[in-house]
């Protein structure tokens, strides 16, 4: 098994209900994969984890990414607004 360290940011750590959590994953296993379990766990993350960004180990990835033995990976809901 592979252990690893999630962080929630924003709306996801308000709508989890936890500002990171630590699961034993399978060794392959992708960012797309975690999210369908994370979703899974959390029912209220289901509408927001495919929009989200993920970052392993304080870089940005894609879903396809494997996620590492001892991994950090953080999940972002996507950001609007701002001024010009």
């Amino acid at each position: 098994m592979n252990p690893v360290s999630i962080l929630f940011f924003a709306t996801l750590r308000d709508k989890s209900g936890a500002r990171s959590v630590k699961l034993e994953l399978e060794e392959g296993t992708t960012i797309a994969q975690l999210k369908l379990l994370l979703a899974g766990q959390y029912p209220a993350l289901q509408g927001l984890l495919g929009h989200c960004l993920a970052s392993v180990n304080h870089e940005y990835c894609f879903d396809e990414t494997v996620i590492p033995a001892g991994a950090e990976i953080a999940f972002f809901p996507p950001v609007s607004g701002g001024c010009i």
